[in-house]
């Protein structure tokens, strides 16, 4: 798709899978099942998006989905299928992994970092060897000392053998010209949103804050948010202006939409699906 100057892509990293309560929090299952169904042990099917944007000068990948480091017993747990997987979607567009410029990684959560680091032989080294990886200072450090409650999604051989190529931001940062990042607290304490804009034409991955085009509504919060009323702050700030603007919104984890916009039809905010020209 082109975004101004920019060219984007949704890339696939296949799909896994959560249990829905997780997925919902305090959602009633009679309610979130009407639109994404679960499977016999109560998992949903979820996708993972990570997003190629195209500069002319970088290319700048965003997220690297979850990899392929687990064994078969975790592959299992979360019904990790790779249909598709992240180094084959960068060779349909003519990348290998020498061509990254720069990695963005919203959190360092193992389904949103699997291949910022790959295995070769016995050792796992980093998957793009020219590229600048960037995160959070925060959520870098939480990560290599993550609480008793979130230490099964950090999985420090998915991002920390990257470290020396790695910018830790602080804040609001600009990575490239038309490439920035702003936090969005809630999920995580330091999670981030990306926004990419050129010519004025703007999207934002939006990453965990929506991760589906079902967790639209302000109460469809995660049980796996750490800080839900942040979450909840989070996207009322935030929301109502991507729809306000038209800006195009990327999920990270629906498994049918990688993106679309938000249109507020009478006080409530819908998906509307946008067609990749």
């Amino acid at each position: 798709m082109k975004l101004g100057e920019f060219e984007i892509h949704a890339l696939s990293d296949g799909t896994f899978a959560l249990d829905g309560g997780q997925m919902f929090g305090v959602v009633p299952k009679v309610l979130w099942e009407k639109r994404i169904p679960a499977d016999a042990r109560n998992r949903v099917r979820l996708g993972l998006t990570c997003l190629l944007v195209r500069t002319g000068r970088h290319n700048v990948l965003i997220e690297t989905g979850i990899g392929e480091k687990f064994d078969a017993k975790h592959t299992d747990i979360y019904a990790i299928h790779h249909s598709t997987h992240l180094p084959g979607e960068l060779a349909r567009h003519g990348l290998g992994p020498q061509d990254i410029d720069v990695v963005i990684n919203t959190h360092l959560h193992f389904d949103h970092c699997g291949w910022n680091t790959r295995r070769e032989g016995s050792r796992i080294v980093p998957t793009f060897p020219r590229a600048r990886y960037v995160a959070q200072r925060a959520e870098w450090e939480h990560a290599l000392r993550p609480s008793d409650r979130d230490r099964a999604s950090y999985l420090e051989e998915f991002f920390a053998p990257a470290e020396a190529q790695t910018q830790l931001v602080e804040g609001p940062a600009e990575i490239v010209p038309g490439i920035r990042v702003e936090p969005a607290p809630g999920h995580t304490q330091n999670m981030q949103c990306v926004w990419v804009e050129s010519e004025g034409a703007r999207a934002c991955f939006i990453s965990d804050l929506v991760p589906t085009r079902v967790h639209i509504p302000y109460p469809w919060i995660m049980a796996f948010d750490l800080y839900p009323m942040d979450t909840l702050a989070s996207r009322k700030r935030l929301l109502p202006r991507l729809a306000d603007e038209g800006v195009l919104v990327v999920f990270p984890h629906d498994p049918e939409y990688a993106w679309g916009r938000l249109r507020d039809q009478e006080g409530k905010l819908e998906f509307q699906p946008v067609t990749d020209t």
